[in-house]
């Protein structure tokens, strides 16, 4: 007989927003929008959500914060969004000690995945240039980490740079 106890596999952090710092707007405000988003949700989520993810066994549920290339380099134009990006990754080890080991705690940190639509061709190619890669590999790239990561029974509290080996440049 299956239980009737709720339970969840996984959480994904995705939401995001990339606010560089401007003259328009309060730098408080902006400090603030990233970390409601960047920190504040998943912190939050990840509490309330516990249980849901406990009680499936040993390495049974996953959590994934999806954090960024700057949390680790910075950024001069984004300032408070690679800070926010910093904490979530912080997060992801905090996270990962406090609920191992019934649940893995990982983060995917991209640099270039995709292109917008109206990305001029002189912004892809100074873009496609900070990688050793050189291309823009598409979301199958971050869908095949996650794959692996949910797959995995061993890899927590680890952030996943996928970054074409940008941080050689």
């Amino acid at each position: 007989m299956k239980s009737l106890t709720p339970a969840l596999r996984a959480i994904i952090h995705n939401a995001s927003e990339w606010k560089p710092e401007t003259r328009d707007t309060a730098l408080c405000d902006t400090l603030q929008a990233m970390m409601q988003v960047h920190v504040a949700a998943p912190y939050l989520l990840n509490h309330e959500l516990e249980s849901l993810l406990r009680g499936h066994g040993q390495a049974g549920s996953d959590i994934i914060h999806l954090t960024d290339y700057v949390a680790e380099r910075g950024s001069d134009k984004h300032i408070a969004y690679a800070a926010s990006k910093a904490a979530l990754e912080n997060m992801t080890l905090s996270f990962a000690l406090k609920l191992a080991p019934e649940v893995k705690v990982n983060a995917i940190a991209p640099a270039l995945i995709m292109f917008n639509t109206d990305d001029d061709a002189d912004y892809r190619q100074r873009s496609l240039n900070k990688s050793l890669m050189k291309i823009a590999p598409g979301e199958q790239e971050i869908v095949r980490l996650v794959e692996y990561l949910l797959a995995s029974r061993y890899v927590t509290g680890r952030s996943h740079a996928v970054d074409g080996g940008r941080h050689l440049r």
